[in-house]
């Protein structure tokens, strides 16, 4: 593929109602708690430094001036006091020795802008875009980065429904890539055509040439994998949304839908990349979010807090053992900086 559209947005498709209304309602609680929040200790002497490995990073939503900011804390001691960076975001996600922001922007329909950013949190270079922030990622070098956005009034989409745009970029070359929407799919065997392929949720291979992504067509959701280069996609399974590969490449973590219950349709399962075989984790909780790994051995995720409270970030190990764990209170959008 050739990388040829220097910062314009890419990507459409449609996505249910029901999962952009899901979207609407978390932001509503991250933005305006229903109670106040307990106290949460913050460590004033330091701010975030993305170089600095083995620190989950994320976007603090405990009330106060701090609420949106992106925060840290050792991996080690993910209870002790957080240090807040002066960065505010909807979405945060960290990699190498920077950093993928995702923030809303006052417009008379809902926009946003991504900003790259350096180990200090200082912007490098920003892209505006289209609807409510949804999805970010980076590939573990940085180089690779990928957002996802709700949207409304795409031609396809039906009347008050909700459509997805999602980008890939490259930031070495300052390039988006072309619009993965008119990327050439085989379904099964065959080379499929549609008005209403949608895909988010993007995660990259080592190589930054590998992607995967969900794709939703004719009413289903897959697995697909792709490649930057060559220009092409191909489904893997069916039935596994938002995937996020492990640090060593061998596995994917997905949601994968388990009942007709809107309110609780989802649970986390581990793909194993050479067997293709599917293993349903201990979180039995409806996970909505892109999960991310904390190593090879676990996952970590995003969960609602409960009667209308801020969310909180679980860990889960990711061979189906063990049992859940609170890891940060009151955050979201978690993410972990390694050494290079």
């Amino acid at each position: 593929m050739k990388l040829k559209t220097k910062l314009a947005v890419v990507l459409s498709g449609t996505v249910a109602l029901v999962a952009a209304s899901a979207v609407y309602i978390v932001q509503a609680q991250e933005k305006n708690p229903g109670r106040q929040a307990a106290d949460v200790a913050i460590d004033r002497d330091k701010t975030v430094d993305l170089r600095e490995p083995g620190r989950l990073v994320f976007r603090n939503i405990s009330a106060g001036p701090d609420h949106g900011k992106v925060a840290s804390v050792p991996l080690a001691a993910p209870d002790g006091p957080r240090r807040v960076g002066p960065l505010s975001c909807d979405r945060f996600y960290a990699a190498a020795d920077g950093g993928l922001c995702l923030a809303g922007v006052p417009s008379p329909l809902p926009s946003a802008v991504a900003l790259s950013v350096d180990a200090s949190l200082t912007e490098k270079s920003r892209v505006d875009i289209a609807g409510i922030p949804n999805r970010a990622k980076l590939s573990a070098d940085g180089r690779m980065a990928s957002w996802t956005t709700f949207v409304t009034g795409d031609s396809y989409s039906q009347p008050g429904s909700f459509s997805t745009r999602t980008a890939i970029l490259d930031r070495r070359e300052d390039q988006l890539s072309s619009n993965i929407e008119d990327i050439p799919l085989l379904v099964g065997e065959e080379r499929h055509h549609g008005e209403d392929v949608n895909y988010w949720g993007v995660t990259f291979a080592a190589d930054n040439r590998t992607f995967y992504a969900t794709v939703s067509t004719g009413g289903r959701t897959y697995l697909m994998r792709g490649d930057n280069q060559e220009w092409r996609a191909h489904t893997l399974r069916e039935n596994a949304e938002c995937p996020s590969l492990s640090p060593d490449g061998t596995k994917l973590a997905f949601k994968k839908r388990v009942s007709d219950d809107d309110a609780a349709p989802w649970r986390e399962h581990v793909l194993d990349l050479a067997t293709m075989k599917e293993t349903p984790l201990a979180e039995t909780r409806s996970v909505d979010d892109q999960v991310v790994w904390l190593d090879d051995r676990t996952i970590a995720y995003g969960l609602p807090g409960e009667n209308g409270g801020p969310g909180d970030i679980w860990a889960v190990p990711a061979d189906g053992s063990g049992a859940p764990r609170l890891l940060v209170a009151q955050a979201s959008s978690p993410s972990v900086t390694r050494v290079s």
